[in-house]
């Protein structure tokens, strides 16, 4: 039976309150239950560092989560930084590092909602600050209703290797943001997009694997967020 992938899955960092007293990581489950159900191993990676070359010789596949917080736009080139925008540095410089050595070595990348987001500042791209401010528009992407229900559709542009695992012009996501990729980096492709014009996901063909989707696939909402994790997991084979 061939050897399951260990696929690092970075950690959200909280400061003190509600679980402890003290500074804490937290990682949302589906994070990992959606790895374990598509064939991998979940290992959470914490903000050091001094661990990186231990973590990338460790790992088949690394997974950049979302979270509640914002990348300081001078990673970006931007020198106002809007209102709405809140840092975690320790968290960005890990992942930023992590991400950049990972592709290095061509070790499977996916990021989700801000991982996705970070990928894409990683290679060079940039972002939009605050979507209601810079491009306003009837779609709701902080969606009202709960997270494991699609809000909106999203349209897969064909000849990418996103569509080409799927097999769909248009799927229904679930979202949760108020800032999204404003410029591609340069090596990446533009895969998925939405009714307004936000940059849902992309791929860059430069790699083995490195997606970045702005939605979040480990709810499982669809058949398609299972075959991307599929996916995932496969190239994390090896």
């Amino acid at each position: 039976m061939p050897k399951k992938p260990l696929i690092g899955i970075t950690f959200d960092s909280q400061d003190p309150g509600h679980y402890s007293k003290y500074p804490w990581y937290a990682l949302r489950e589906n994070y990992c239950s959606s790895i374990v159900e598509t064939g991998g191993v979940p290992i959470p990676l914490t903000h050091d560092l001094a661990l990186t070359q231990e973590y990338l010789n460790l790992i088949d596949g690394l997974l950049v989560t979302g979270g509640d917080f914002d990348l300081d736009p001078a990673l970006y080139g931007e020198t106002t930084r809007h209102a709405t925008v809140k840092l975690k540095t320790t968290r960005t410089e890990f992942e930023m590092t992590m991400v950049r050595a990972a592709l290095k070595k061509n070790i499977p990348v996916l990021g989700i909602c801000g991982g996705h987001q970070l990928i894409n500042v990683a290679l060079g791209g940039t972002l939009i600050q605050h979507i209601p401010d810079e491009l306003p528009s009837e779609i709701q992407h902080e969606q009202p209703n709960p997270r494991h229900e699609a809000s909106h559709p999203v349209k897969i542009i064909t000849d990418t290797f996103l569509y080409k695992l799927i097999g769909e012009k248009t799927i229904s996501v679930n979202s949760a943001h108020h800032q999204a990729v404003k410029k591609l980096a340069g090596d990446a492709v533009l895969n998925a997009i939405a009714p307004d014009g936000i940059v849902e996901g992309f791929e860059v063909p430069a790699y083995k694997f490195c997606l970045g989707l702005q939605w979040h696939p480990e709810f499982l909402i669809t058949s398609s967020d299972k075959i991307i994790l599929n996916a995932f997991i496969e190239a994390s084979h090896g």
